[in-house]
């Protein structure tokens, strides 16, 4: 049998002495114990209880235990009750405890009860107790304990460093060892109901990557090095720490503000639209705008090629959820909109979170919102990109263009989702909202009360939800303030749907305008799972809190922006219970809805528990210092308020209903317990003498603390609020959330110190970093088995249950992998692991962050003169509390800096930066009952005072005030050393810096040091006699923080405040020796950030020194302090130590300024500075005058050097002495030296200086010298190496080459082609001539090479994560890598794979091409500038911007741009010196240059400069048409040239092929741009964008910047070699400037540099191809290798063509199209180059195109005959110079019914074109009347083309309309379309069916009309195609089509026709005629005579109707006749006859 037994021992510590008695309950049953008589202090009860029970015992049912004072007369009275849940008894079958009681209020007492509990189940399965088994909880999966009392810890704080004996009231619990195992792992684990994560609302979770408030462990010696943390240089640096939690430094929100964003749409073409012979144009929309494409007439496979873009600038999550649309439009003319035949939808964010932020040739499916029954409506292949400031998008030579026309493997759809997409419907259901604030004045409200006579709430609200740019609205409620809706509004969407987020908005329906009330964002991500485990979106029914701007109604609201959801709400505004459902539909059921209207319905009611259960939540306060408050409020008094929800909001916070509805006891509504809330009602306690909210702090005059700032006087006195609320008990969804939060917190940390550790090149990152992950997969499992325990709580929805299991799963995978990786890294994989770990970290964030919300967050608002000037938000779930630590939020029952700000826009920009105010505050938050812990986090040494006015029961109160008698004092001193990087504040360019440190109260300044972004002030700040209060312990582990704010100081008016730091010190008790390792403390970097930008560096030290007591002082306090705890001072000679002595001030001319003492500040070595002066460029006037004579200084530490003047600036810029040195002292750290600074100054008349510009080189880590290290790097010792050079360029290897050397032009598609033709035929590869061969050639298999080595290294790439991948996946499942799928879902990982394996085919197929391509010399195709692929160039000669002007507060450095000034060139080089002495005894060593041997002279030098522009592409659209007219200039100096008469008319992707010839003498005209303008007939041009190229050090680069070097010599063609001089020469020189031994030209193609051996060919042949020997080839094969060069081998830049951006100085940082371009130099005083090499845009070649269209069969029949009524159609078949002969029809349909007869038949034609020249449309004769759908034509259509062989593109050029200046080029595919048509005299003509043949790959015709099928059109892909261009001639049956109705293909005909085309001079030598016509005419088709017209011959159509149709019915009727006639003349006759036979007559 089952029963639970307890042993009631004792109650002890009872008040007073009588009778007690207790009462034990459980289930229900309650049993008495015996009165134990007359006891004072203990009652011994020793009685056992038993229960037998029926059901096993649940872990969450409870025991309760009442003690009364036993009253024979009165009713007893109670002293306390003690509570606790079962589980831990349910597990392990006994418990033995002793506890406190808690009285009515939830408090507990002093009272406590010992009792043991025992519980038999049947099986025994419950485990045996034993003393020590919870010690060791972590890993104990049972260590989780729903004890909800937690009386257990009465009143006891457990936090660190506490006394016993501080006890603030109650008694300490004395445990036995069983009980104490409880008591510890009680600590551990507790749990709670399931409570609701909550989210901030209304702002995009933005990462902060480098959250800079990292903890640093002091390095303790002993510890295991993989767990210290490093003390980070740019930390915050804490000491472990407990009591107060780390501020956020960055202030300004970032979220609201308004950015540039430039989406750029190219739609390329339509294919498989349905419907027939259409007319399309496609509409392109962004939010409200829209763009159209050009109309293309008859055809569903459209190619448009047109580029769209559009500009916003609004704020990133407002771009994010604009919905791009593309639709497809039939018909649409000025007159009508047309039909819309179907519509892609997708958001702006879902492309910007792919690749490169766009989708590139991807197909979108188009399908009808009208009618979700149909399925695909046809594809369009576009581009979208989305760029916004800064990024920069890489427009893919595309690797896998070969699969672009496989439509299914290439949609646009983001990787992972699924190509067939379902329709689903999204519910929305609204239930109700309460809490609103009122939208009305309450003037109106009156003036209706006087009329209506009754009290209206003042708002009317709906709710209004958007998804996928469709909106619904709910009814509006009339005057509710607690509105409830029941309805739902439904919309229609595919799914999954590419739109992320879903917005609801509750709105105030208002005649004039309606505003919204609060806006929340649901992101569909965060409520659902694409895994294989997944489900669909789902939330709720849950509350979701809505911010927005304050609650007081005025008529212009400066804030509404935040209830539209911009910004972060400053202020509460509404809840709303909603939820969301998704059911995927089954289009094929007969009764859905088509369409995609959203609809809205009513639903029914929602219960109230269904959301939880309400519970009471008590907040609680503290106010312990309030400083830096702005000095701008005004001295008025100031008072702080804390708000949650709207309980404790006093000056707007309550609404309160018109209708006041009587009190229920629990009432749910809001704002019955609002009416208790504030401070006037009248019964002040509640029934149950509950506490009055006191949420706000008393009026204070504010003090003054400097010039800035004020502070409030809270010096031993703690202002206190608390607040009670009512709010549904979701806390578990915070918990979860929390845990969650604190594993990403210490992740984040962890991976900044490993960040810090590699920045500052520490030892053994490796080692922390294992020591991170190792923490994470603690962290994660620890989770597992805390949220296990969470698993099957009640009040949940079934979004808490989905997610709490994805996240288990999540978390559970992340642990283990955590695991995995952590045996992986190694010292050289630490940043790839990294880069995993910051994976984990985004997703752990991304995890945490929880979608349905419970209790609002808290704001805390300044207010004075009762308006509120600033306030801060802080999530709830940050300070809530929970038993389990690693539940509790991060901020609950700590002291935290809190920093106000101003709300709104306010906040934005300078007002921003600026502290309002900075708040010590302590808060907690938890359940009421939960309360009694709610002190224990405040730092000790307090007593409280209670509010004065309550009677009894006053010791339950919270405290209105703390007030604290024990206080520290300490002396901190501020060791500022230097600043670097500074932001530039004055105009000048610099700024005049001070630093202000603020500490508690008190506040100092360092001096003013004038004209520097690199101060130095190393200085000392003293605060003496700063007072702490709380204990000294507490405070040494975790002292209060220093603000550091640093200002520009300037003459007139206030300091410009610079940026923002934050510091803890190093803290020294006054027991402890000022000694190592913690003193003195080491400079560490601060970085200083203004508003979220980062503005410089500060090097500095802080340490607060304790101040000892004398006995006098302890004595006194001693007796000040009545029956407390001893305060903790130590009196004995520890006590007595001094503190460390401060040195006087050392400079005697800086006055009584302390210098930074010398244990502290860095040891300083000797180091030697030298500096290469070469010269200045672009200096800007100053003050309107120009820059003449001007100098160089530098400056380092405090020692410089000035250069030479430079006499005349316009002359020549350069200085004439190169090479000048300083000496220095520097620190040892190379991490410590300060900056070095470089001015230029302009030398004036009269000796007066006027700055230039400047410009602080940061790091000079780079400009080290370090000695070459003689063995390794030269070979000498190796002996010869010798490397052979392969010169069959087809044997080289795929993966070790990046640039393949030979191919020929030729496009993907032919080689598609010719895989095909190696399974078919056999074809004959055509070599390629030379003759045709051109540099065009050379440039396209160039880039079918880029595209060959991307798609190679796509491969390799995939090819490595998979491996990646199955090892990591493997190894955490010890499986074998085969038999398993890649971790994450099946169905993706099943993608990722194919993609894969798709990329790794792709690499084989060009491989396997690669055989195939004829031998072309290549260049070298960068898809980026050549700078970025050799290091900008600065191997030696280093370019330094100028800067002067104020610094811009844009948050990217593109505003930098316009500060500059000039730039200076030169190079640094330092060295410790005394320098090795041989170095300088190296030969030909020059001592004045110093370290800067072999470089050139820098006087002027004249060049020629060749500007080679070969295209521009996706230029930024200048005109209204969307097109743009493209021109180049070039400027160089003062040379400009325009090429403004060869403009290309409305081109975004112009090709210019041209070369300039410039002249320029460098260094005057070094800086070369390159723009492309907008031609305009009227008006100026436009500059589209420009690049600028500094051609200076591309001259004098040792990479030979000059002229590429080609890959192979050759003296004629298109590859001839360009430079003057020959590669033997270049050679040569090479070797002499390197002073390298050689070349020395061997025997047999051998040639030895230095001590390396090349191998190549040695001949060469001329233009007549005559061989000769040479040795440039071999000379070429080691340029090309000379990066293999020892020592001074670098590579060389090859022949190349490089890809640049266009940028506008318009819209900064955004690209506006791309130039490839090349440049090469001569200098004059050589041998002059060739002419330049013809790269002019190759010609299309004209082509005729000869159709006949011989016969059509099978057409079939659509005319009913005017006499017969048969069927038949009048064929005619419509059609380039190809000519086409139309043989004849077969089959065709045949549409009209014969007038007469009722036959069917056809007057058939066919119709041709060329693509995209539907003008040109020609058709053939009309075959009337054809009866069977044959028809016989023997036609002739010609098409004349002109054709891009290199590009398949066939070229038009036409006028645009008939406005237009001038022609536009059109580059289209050749499809050759014929159509069927039935010809109608007096009705349009019938579309009977048509056939697209792309003239590259169709399908061979068949050869017999029966052979013919729709097969060939189905099957495509498959069949083998054939090229008109390649087979010149073809002739067979091709099949017609159309689709019906179902929109099934169907066969409407065949045609017989005959291609042939011929070049123009062919066309020219033999020309034919169209249609039958002369020259070479057709004969006549032999048609039957049933074809002509009957009203031209009548008398042939009565011919042909009696003769053909009726001819056997009219012998019939003769011989019927005839029998007829004879049978009567028988009968006439008969009887005559008889009468004379028979009378024998």
């Amino acid at each position: 049998m089952m029963s639970l037994m307890v042993h009631l021992k004792t109650v002890a510590h009872l008040r007073g002495k009588g009778d007690r008695v207790a009462k034990v309950a459980f289930r229900g049953l309650s049993f008495y114990s015996r009165v134990a008589e007359n006891c004072e202090d203990v009652a011994h009860f020793n009685e056992m209880f038993r229960w037998p029970i029926a059901s096993r015992l649940d872990g969450n049912e409870m025991l309760e235990i009442q003690v009364y004072n036993y009253s024979k007369v009165f009713s007893n009275r109670l002293v306390g009750t003690f509570c606790m849940v079962l589980q831990k008894v349910a597990e392990e079958g006994h418990l033995e405890l002793t506890d406190t009681l808690i009285d009515d209020n939830n408090t507990s007492i002093k009272t406590t009860v010992t009792i043991e509990i025992r519980y038999q189940p049947m099986d025994g399965t419950v485990g045996v107790w034993s003393d020590g088994e919870f010690l060791d909880v972590p890993d104990d999966r049972d260590g989780m304990f729903a004890f909800e009392t937690d009386s257990l810890l009465s009143g006891q704080s457990h936090g660190s460093g506490i006394s016993p004996a501080r006890s603030l009231q109650g008694s300490i619990p004395t445990f036995r060892k069983a009980g104490k195992g409880v008591f510890s792992a009680m600590k551990l684990g507790k749990i709670k109901i399931s409570k609701d994560d909550h989210k901030k609302g209304d702002e995009p979770a933005i990462l902060d990557m480098e959250d800079l408030d990292r903890k640093a462990i002091r390095l303790a010696g002993t510890m295991e090095p993989d767990t210290i943390s490093l003390a980070s240089v740019t930390a915050v640096t804490t000491n472990v720490s407990n009591k107060r939690s780390k501020p956020d430094i960055k202030m300004e929100p970032s979220s609201g503000r308004p950015v540039d964003y430039q989406i750029s749409i190219t739609v390329i073409e339509a294919r498989q639209l349905l419907g027939l012979n259409m007319d399309p144009v496609v509409c392109v929309e962004i939010g409200d705008d829209k763009k159209y494409t050009s109309m293309k007439e008859s055809t569903n496979c459209p190619y448009y090629n047109e580029y769209f873009v559009f500009d916003f600038h609004v704020p990133p999550h407002v771009m994010f959820d604009k919905i791009i649309k593309l639709s497809v439009i039939h018909s649409k003319n000025l007159l009508r909109s047309g039909t819309l035949v179907g519509t892609f939808k997708m958001d702006v964010g879902t492309v910007y979170s792919q690749t490169e932020h766009q989708f590139y040739h991807k197909w979108a499916m188009l399908s009808d919102p009208d009618d979700i029954t149909v399925g695909c409506k046809g594809y369009i292949k576009c581009d979208i990109a989305v760029v916004g400031k800064g990024d920069n998008i890489k427009t893919p030579h595309k690797a896998n263009e070969t699969d672009e026309d496989e439509i299914e493997g290439n949609l646009l759809l983001p990787e992972g989702i699924p190509a067939e997409r379902q329709w689903a419907r999204f519910y929305v259901k609204i239930y109700r909202a309460e809490g609103l604030p009122k939208m009305n004045t309450t003037i109106m409200a009156n003036v209706k009360k006087a009329f209506i006579g009754e009290n209206r709430d003042l708002v009317d609200p709906y709710v209004q939800v958007q998804f996928a740019g469709q909106k619904g609205k709910t009814s509006v409620q009339k005057s509710s303030y607690e509105p409830i809706w029941n309805e739902q509004v439904i919309f229609t969407e595919l799914f999954p749907p590419l739109c992320k987020r879903l917005k609801v908005q509750i709105r105030d329906s208002d005649k004039v305008n309606d505003v919204a009330i609060g806006t929340h964002f649901i992101d569909l991500r965060k409520i659902s799972n694409e895994g294989d485990k997944g489900f669909l979106p789902t939330l709720g029914p849950a509350w979701v809190n809505m911010y927005g701007s304050t609650r007081q109604y005025t008529l212009m609201d400066e804030h509404q922006d935040l209830n539209e959801g911009l910004g972060e709400g400053v202020s509460f505004r509404a809840r709303l219970l909603l939820s969301i459902a998704v059911e995927i539909l089954d289009t094929t059921s007969p009764e859905i809805l088509s369409s995609t209207e959203v609809q809205v319905e009513t639903i029914s009611n929602i219960s109230e528990s269904a959301t939880g259960k309400m519970e009471e939540f008590f907040l609680f306060g503290s106010f312990l210092e309030a400083t830096m408050i702005d000095r701008k409020i005004g001295d008025k008094a100031i008072s702080f308020e804390i708000t949650i929800g709207n309980y404790g909001n006093q000056i707007d916070g309550v609404s309160k209903p018109s209708s006041t509805k009587k009190k229920k006891k629990d009432s749910e509504s809001e704002q019955e317990e609002n009416e208790l809330i504030q401070n006037s009602s009248e019964d002040e306690a509640d029934e149950d003498g509950d506490l009055v909210s006191v949420s706000s702090t008393p009026l204070m005059k504010p003090f003054i603390t400097d010039r800035n700032y004020f502070h409030l006087p809270y010096f031993e006195k703690k202002p206190c609020v608390y607040i009670k609320s009512w709010w549904q008990d979701q806390r578990r969804r915070l918990y979860n959330s929390n845990m969650m939060d604190k594993i990403a917190d210490k992740l984040e940390e962890g991976l900044n110190d490993v960040q810090e550790i590699m920045k500052t090149e520490k030892a053994f990152p490796e080692r922390r970093l294992r020591g991170v992950l190792e923490e994470l997969s603690v962290g994660c499992s620890r989770f597992v088995t805390l949220a296990n325990k969470d698993v099957n709580q009640a009040g949940r929805t079934k979004l808490d249950r989905e997610r709490l299991k994805s996240c288990m799963r999540e978390m559970d995978s992340m642990g283990q992998q955590a695991k995995q990786i952590r045996t992986q890294v190694k010292k050289n994989t630490v940043r790839d692991k990294l880069k995993l770990a910051q994976h984990f970290l985004q997703k752990l964030r991304f995890l945490a962050d929880e979608p349905q919300h419970s209790i609002p967050d808290v704001f805390i608002w300044m207010m004075t003169n009762n308006k509120r000037i600033a306030y801060a938000r802080i999530p709830s779930k940050d300070i809530l509390y929970s038993i389990v630590d690693e539940e509790t939020g991060k901020d609950c029952g700590k002291v935290k800096a809190v920093f106000l700000k101003l709300p709104g826009k306010k906040g934005f920009g300078p007002a921003g930066w600026t502290v309002q105010a900075k708040l010590e505050l302590y808060l907690w938050l938890g359940l009421n009952k939960q309360k009694k812990d709610f002190l224990s986090g405040l730092p000790n040494g307090f007593e409280e005072i209670k509010a004065t006015k309550m009677g009894p029961g006053l010791h339950t109160l919270p405290p209105v005030s703390l007030v604290y008698n024990m206080k520290q004092v300490f002396q901190l001193r501020a060791h500022m050393y230097q600043a670097r990087s500074l932001f530039a504040a004055d105009s000048s360019g610099l700024s005049d810096p001070f630093a202000r440190v603020f500490f508690s109260t008190h506040s100092q300044v360092t001096e003013v040091l004038s004209e520097t972004l690199c101060p130095t002030w190393d200085q000392l700040l003293v605060f003496d006699d700063v007072e702490l209060f709380g204990e000294a312990s507490e405070l040494r582990d975790d002292p209060p923080i220093i603000v550091v704010e640093i200002y520009d100081q300037d003459t007139v008016g206030k300091a410009e405040f610079i940026g923002r730091t934050f510091a803890k010190p190093t803290i020294k008790m006054c027991d402890e020796h000022y000694g190592p390792p913690r003193f003195p403390p080491q400079l560490e970097y601060y970085q200083i950030y203004r508003g979220n930008c980062t503005a410089g560096e500060l090097l500095a030290a802080f340490e607060l020194l304790q101040i000892p007591f004398d006995s006098e002082e302890v004595r006194r306090a001693l007796i000040a302090v009545h029956n407390f705890a001893v305060p903790q001072i130590q009196v004995g000679q520890g006590g007595k130590a001094d503190l460390p002595p401060l040195e006087g001030p050392t400079d005697s001319e800086r006055g009584p300024i302390l210098p930074v003492p010398l244990g502290i500040r860095p040891v300083l070595s000797r180091y030697r500075i030298e500096v290469l002066f070469w010269g200045l460029r672009d200096l800007k006037r100053i003050n309107l005058a120009q820059v003449d004579r001007p100098r160089v200084d530098i400056e380092c530490a405090g020692r410089g050097v000035q250069s030479a003047l430079i006499q005349n600036y316009k002359k020549n810029p350069n200085f004439n002495t190169l090479v000048k040195w300083f000496e220095v002292d520097l620190p040892e750290n190379e991490l410590l030296h300060p900056p070095l600074n470089i001015r230029v100054v302009d030398c004036r008349a009269f000796g007066r200086f006027i700055l230039v510009g400047s410009h602080a080189v940061t790091s000079l880590r780079h400009f080290i010298y370090s000695a070459p290290d003689k063995n390794s790097n030269n070979w000498a010792s190796a002996g010869d190496i010798i490397v052979n050079v392969d010169t069959d360029p087809l044997i080289r290897k795929m993966d070790t080459v990046v640039k393949l050397d030979a191919t020929e032009e030729e496009s993907d598609k032919e080689k598609k082609k010719k895989k095909k033709k190696k399974k078919g035929g056999v074809e004959e590869e055509d070599e390629t001539d030379e003759r045709v061969l051109d540099w065009w050639s050379k440039y396209f298999a160039s880039i079918e090479t880029l595209k060959e080595t991307l798609r190679a290294q796509e491969a390799a790439q995939a090819e490595a994560e998979e491996r990646e991948d199955l090892e990591i996946a493997a190894e955490v499942t010890d499986i074998k890598p085969d038999d398993l799928l890649l971790k994450g879902s099946k169905t993706k990982s099943k993608d990722k794979k194919t993609l894969k394996d798709k990329k790794k085919g792709q690499a084989a197929d060009c491989s396997e091409k690669r055989r195939v391509k004829a031998k072309v010399d290549e260049l070298v195709v960068y898809n980026k500038e050549l700078e970025s692929e050799f290091g900008i160039f600065e191997d030696w000669l280093h370019t330094f911007n100028l800067y002067r002007g104020k610094a811009g507060d844009d948050d990217e450095q593109a505003m930098d741009d316009d500060r500059i000034v000039g730039r200076f060139k030169g190079s640094l080089c330092m060295y410790k010196l005394p320098l090795s002495e041989e170095i300088t005894r190296e030969a030909g060593f020059d001592p004045n240059m110093g370290m800067f041997q072999n470089i050139p002279h820098n006087d002027p030098i004249n060049v020629l400069v060749r500007v080679y522009v070969v295209r521009a592409t996706d230029l930024h659209p200048a005109d209204i048409n969307g097109k743009a007219d493209p021109y180049i200039v070039i400027k160089l100096g003062k040379s400009e040239i325009k090429d403004k008469e060869n403009y290309i008319s409305k081109q975004l992707n112009p090709v210019f092929g041209k070369s300039f010839d410039i002249e320029a003498t460098f260094p005057m005209e070094s800086m070369l741009t390159v723009s492309v303008y907008d031609w305009d007939l009227v008006g100026t041009d436009d500059l589209i964008g420009e690049t600028k190229i500094d051609l200076e050090n591309r001259f004098y680069s040792k990479y030979r910047a000059t002229c590429g070097i080609s890959s192979t010599y050759s003296l004629h063609g298109y590859n001839i070699w360009r430079d003057p001089m020959k590669p033997s020469q270049l050679l040569a020189k090479l070797c002499k400037d390197g002073k390298i031994d050689g070349p020395h030209y061997g025997p047999g193609g051998k040639v030895k540099v230095g001590n390396q051996f090349f191998h190549g060919p040695t001949e060469i042949e001329d233009e007549n191809g005559l061989k000769k020997q040479t040795e440039e080839h071999l000379a070429l094969t080691v340029l090309n290798h000379w990066e293999e060069i020892p020592r001074v081998g670098c590579k060389l830049v090859p022949e190349h063509v490089e890809t640049r951006p266009l940028l506008n100085p318009d819209k900064p940082g955004i690209e506006q199209g791309r130039i490839e371009m090349w440049v090469d130099m001569f200098p004059m005083d050589m041998p002059a180059p060739g002419p330049a090499i013809d790269i002019s845009p190759r010609k299309p070649k004209r082509y005729e195109l000869r159709v006949i269209i011989w016969n059509t069969d099978e057409v079939i029949l659509e005319d009913d005959d005017y006499f017969t009524g048969e069927k038949s159609s009048d064929i005619f078949v419509r059609g380039f110079e190809l000519r086409v002969v139309i043989w004849n029809t077969d089959d065709v349909i045949l549409e009209d019914d014969a007038f007469m007869t009722g036959e069917k038949m056809s007057d058939i034609y066919v119709r041709g074109w060329l693509k995209g020249q539907q003008e040109d449309k020609q058709d053939t004769d009309v075959h009337y009347h054809s009866l069977t759908g044959e028809g016989n034509f023997n036609w002739r259509f010609v098409f004349p083309f002109d054709y891009l062989m290199a590009e398949e593109k066939i070229v038009i050029s036409k006028k645009e309309s008939m406005f237009s200046w001038d022609e536009t080029e059109y580059k289209i595919p050749p499809r050759l379309t014929l159509q069927v048509w039935d010809a109608d005299h007096f009705s349009a003509d019938d579309f009977l069916g048509a056939i697209e043949l792309d003239l590259n790959r169709f399908p061979r015709g068949a050869k017999t009309a029966k052979q013919c099928s729709l097969d060939m059109i189905r099957n495509e892909q498959e069949l083998p195609t054939i090229s008109i261009f390649k087979q010149k001639r073809v002739k067979g049956w091709w099949p017609f089509v159309a689709r019906d109705e179902n929109d099934e293909m169907e066969l409407t005909g065949k045609v017989e026709a005959e291609l042939h085309l011929v070049t123009a001079e062919e066309a020219e030598k033999n020309p034919v005629g169209l249609g039958r016509n002369e020259p070479d005419p057709l004969e006549k088709p032999n048609r039957p005579d049933t074809t002509f017209l009957w009203f031209l011959s009548p008398l042939k159509a009565i011919r042909y109707l009696v003769c053909n149709r009726y001819k056997w019915l009219i012998i019939k009727i003769v011989l019927a006749l005839l029998l007829l006639i004879m049978l009567g003349l028988f009968l006439y006759s008969m009887p005559g006859y008889l009468v004379k036979k028979l009378l024998g007559a």
